[in-house]
């Protein structure tokens, strides 16, 4: 598959997302970013906006299997993973998998169970395997999860923990819609709903060879060092208390690499790290009390600290 070809794929299933979501572009281009750099998505915003039909209509534009997790108070870590079950007849013990077992998974809500729920996430998100009653089973790639969250000031919700924090590739906020998009929803939605008319634009396979493409792109030296300044001030900075770690700079460039493959280059340049580190780095940064007094958020203390450091001017190519 050539260059062209592949830029051609990643332009339908763009557009194939807008046919459902009306004024995600933004949205749409980066959930897809975080997929072709195997990461993870954590979205949160206020119900009914339209998050889990972003992650229905990315798992139908690629062809891919798709599970939901509804996440309650009372779900299980075996809910989430899967049980064994004893066969009487075989005299052995037989594992039904659980919904992490596809290649999207939507994790609804995820703030609404337990610390011990979540983190029963954890191994799938990092390490692509689940393990139950000591036996490991490997997921199929791609593995790609999408988690949903309810404003944690909402209550009845467990803020995640750092550590599970950390897995996600990026976060991001859906918003409401316009009001000439809000309408144009009524308008599509009033006779059949735009999700059950949508059809696959690729396969699995060619999913997994503009994956395999991406991590092809060329880091220059200098964008790297680029990368790690940033995360370094935010490790310096008076108003942090814990700052990004290097998981945080190893998936800042791996998303660099499938934004600028997204736009179809085969070099990162800064302006593709300068666009991406508030998704990257904000959720991965703990602010010390008296910025939270202060109403400073996250996002404005990343986007500052990015203007702050030096943009390397040498244009990274070949």
């Amino acid at each position: 598959m050539n260059h062209d070809m592949m830029q051609q794929q990643i332009k339908k299933i763009i557009q194939n997302i807008e046919k459902v979501m009306i004024g995600k572009t933004d949205v749409a281009r980066l959930s897809l970013v975080a997929l072709l750099a195997e990461g993870h998505v954590l979205l949160e915003d206020v119900p009914g906006v339209g998050k889990t039909m972003m992650v229905r209509a990315l798992a139908k534009s690629v062809n891919a299997t798709f599970k939901r997790i509804q996440f309650t108070p009372d779900l299980l870590p075996s809910d989430v993973l899967g049980v064994s079950i004893y066969n009487p007849k075989e005299m052995e013990f037989t594992f039904r998998p659980g919904p992490i077992v596809g290649n999207i998974i939507l994790a609804d809500e995820i703030n609404r169970t337990s610390p011990k729920t979540q983190s029963a996430l954890l191994e799938g998100m990092e390490e692509k395997s689940v393990t139950v009653d000591g036996v490991t089973l490997q997921l199929e790639r791609p593995f790609f999860v999408m988690a949903t969250q309810n404003p944690i000031e909402y209550e009845g919700t467990y803020p995640l923990p750092e550590a599970q924090l950390d897995r996600f590739l990026m976060k991001l906020n859906m918003g409401y819609p316009s009001m000439n998009e809000e309408i144009e929803v009524l308008t599509r939605s009033q006779k059949i709903a735009p999700i059950d008319e949508l059809d696959p634009v690729i396969t699995l396979h060619e999913l997994r060879e503009l994956q395999q493409q991406v991590k092809e792109v060329y880091v220059e030296e200098v964008i790297k060092q680029y990368i790690v300044e940033m995360a370094n001030k935010t490790r310096e900075h008076q108003q942090i208390y814990l700052g990004a770690s290097p998981r945080a700079s190893i998936a800042l460039m791996k998303a660099g690499q499938a934004l600028a493959f997204c736009s179809g280059r085969d070099y990162v340049i800064p302006d593709d790290v300068q666009y991406l580190a508030p998704y990257v780095f904000s959720h991965r940064i703990i602010l010390k009390s008296e910025a939270k007094f202060q109403g400073i958020s996250p996002e404005k203390l990343v986007e500052n600290i990015i203007a702050k450091v030096h943009v390397p001017v040498k244009r990274a190519v070949k």
